[in-house]
């Protein structure tokens, strides 16, 4: 055999082996202490949205005229 395929064999094993254990090390981690339903975000929650300052003659469709009905034509 050539030294280029037990090269990649080997290099094939170690790759499934480091897979397997940084898997398993992750998997303990994530269930241990997740029972007590804390995001551990920490502070005060604010769920407004924030108030943005638009430039002049910008505004947001929400705050955009209300549409009348059609005009009445006007007779020339």
């Amino acid at each position: 055999m050539s030294s280029l395929i037990i090269d990649l064999i080997l290099c094939g094993v170690a790759y499934v082996v480091l897979i397997y254990f940084v898997a398993t090390m992750t998997k303990a981690r994530f269930q241990r202490g997740r029972d007590n339903g804390d995001d551990g975000d920490g502070g005060i929650e604010d769920i407004t949205p924030p108030k943005i300052d638009l430039p002049p003659g910008v505004i947001w469709p929400s705050d955009a005229p209300k549409r009348v009905g059609p005009k009445e034509p006007v007779e020339v």
